[in-house]
């Protein structure tokens, strides 16, 4: 009951006229960045991060939330109309939904892919409100050595199930830990990997590593291998559905939140997953599976449900235990690192006014989105006609821009092309970006909770095993590691 309350007054406060204006120009500017081609969510929240700064700290998590679903809302715009996803969880999207485009039944993918992002979203966040307080709970009754376990967990996870291969998963967790070590030693107070640079002795800011690997390293990438025009795009007409779209669109809305929502939650779970078992879902129960692969709405309907649920669902472990399991979460807590406040099971008692905000913001970001870009969705369109050189001309602008803004340094601009021309190669390679990420958040923290397990222990590695917890964690972590090994046990003809 206290939780509704608090949820009560979380609207109160985002429905006051100058936090309405923040989440409405928040609703705006994350659709207007995230439809625009290659640009997916978690860049849109790292390119438009920077403004934030200097902003009350409730109003700039308010107009993150607007941020963060516009950005999930364009990205699906984009992989409809132009078949270029924004993010590897878009292109389950990319395939029914331009397929429909091309069919000149653009207007019915589009508004499918809205009122299903509306309805996965407001579902998915009351979930949110019931689920996060339980997981809070169980986070204050562990330890160091749990807290450690877990974080090692979410770098074997992160690095085992993304990219390519395990090699290139672990190569850039490897690579974010060493970035997360620059700076001075917490405990000795001696300097690490400074390489005598006065401006490196504080360590790099995360808002820099993440607009330089996000922003700088996607745009390079990107206008790397596209045209220099802008790519024809499929004409669209007002969003709308007719009835018979309605009644074959519903039922996969809500098994596409189903799906999303626990897989969100989940370390290392993401949406490519769960909008990939939506898809395959749709065309096992569709009544007429001859039309997947040639424009079946429900190839879009579910995976766009499914893919908006588990961006909600990133919230729980994000909030409740200060643990990023996608890119745009690891953004989002470095907002919060930037402001001061650390996610986790204190920042609903020391922080309840910002959070229950921040989730009611949620509520009225996806009325808002659903309100808004049905309409003007044949104007989002006219945005993708914007020629490549203007387009990426700008986000490198606004980022060099917004990682300046950080501290004022001119070193940060240095910093800023280093790690964006890093981010160029490791996409260059196939190396994954999120465990790069969550290893330099997470990577100092697991370094503290680890030293205090086994200051607690004298020394003792048998520190590190704390209690049951950390044993299940850690017999998860070996299965992680061992799954090839067992599958191909179990493969193996007798």
């Amino acid at each position: 009951m206290d939780n509704l309350n608090l949820l009560l007054d979380g609207f109160a406060n985002v429905m006051s006229p100058g936090n309405l204006l923040v989440a409405l120009i928040g609703v705006i500017a994350g659709t207007a960045v995230g439809v625009l081609p290659g640009i997916g969510p978690a860049m849109t929240v790292a390119l438009l991060l920077p403004i934030t700064y200097g902003m009350d700290p409730t109003q700039a998590f308010i107009l993150f939330a607007g941020i963060f679903y516009g950005g999930m809302y364009g990205g699906s715009t984009t992989s409809i109309l132009l078949n270029t996803p924004g993010e590897s969880s878009s292109v389950i999207t990319s395939i029914e939904g331009n397929k429909m485009a091309k069919a000149g039944r653009a207007a019915q993918a589009l508004a499918t892919a809205a009122i299903g992002s509306f309805v996965a979203g407001t579902i998915a966040t009351l979930a949110l409100v019931l689920v996060t307080p339980f997981v809070v709970r169980f986070a204050i009754s562990l330890g160091a050595p749990d807290y450690f376990a877990i974080m090692l967990l979410a770098f074997v996870a992160v690095s085992a199930t993304l990219g390519s291969s395990r090699v290139r998963g672990f190569a850039a967790l490897l690579i974010g830990l060493v970035i997360g070590t620059i700076g001075i030693d917490g405990v000795t107070g001696q300097q690490r990997l400074t390489l005598g640079i006065p401006q490196l002795a504080d360590g790099i800011d995360v808002v820099v590593v993440a607009v330089g690997i996000f922003a700088v390293g996607e745009a390079l990438w990107v206008a790397a291998h596209l045209r220099r025009k802008a790519a024809p795009v499929v004409p669209v007409g007002r969003p709308w559905m007719g009835a018979e779209d309605w009644k074959r669109s519903w039922k996969p809305w809500l098994r596409g939140t189903a799906l999303g929502f626990p897989f969100g939650a989940l370390p290392a779970g993401g949406a490519e997953i769960p909008t990939f078992l939506s898809y395959a879902a749709e065309k096992r129960l569709a009544k007429r599976p001859e039309e997947f692969g040639h424009g079946a709405i429900e190839g879009v309907a579910g995976p766009e449900a499914a893919n908006n649920a588990s961006a909600a669902g990133t919230l729980v472990p994000m909030l409740a235990i200060g643990l990023p399991t996608t890119a745009v979460s690891a953004v989002m807590l470095a907002a919060f690192e930037s402001y001061g406040i650390q996610p986790g099971p204190l920042l609903f008692d020391r922080q309840p006014t910002l959070v229950w905000t921040l989730i009611a913001s949620l509520f009225v970001g996806n009325l808002l989105l659903l309100v808004l870009n049905l309409p003007l969705a044949p104007a989002w369109a006219r945005l993708l006609r914007i020629p490549r050189p203007y387009l990426y001309a700008g986000i490198l602008f606004f980022a060099s821009m917004g990682a300046y803004a950080v501290n004022a340094q001119p070193f940060d601009l240095i910093l800023l092309l280093a790690l964006g021309l890093l981010g160029f190669g490791m996409r260059r390679f196939g190396l994954p970006v999120l465990p790069l990420i969550v290893g330099v958040i997470l990577g100092p923290r697991a370094e503290l909770q680890g030293r205090r397990s086994l200051q607690l222990s004298g020394g003792e590695l048998s520190g590190l095993l704390g209690g049951p917890v950390s044993y299940a964690i850690y017999a998860i972590i070996l299965i992680v590691l061992a799954w090839p090994l067992i599958k191909r046990i179990v493969r193996r003809p007798s």
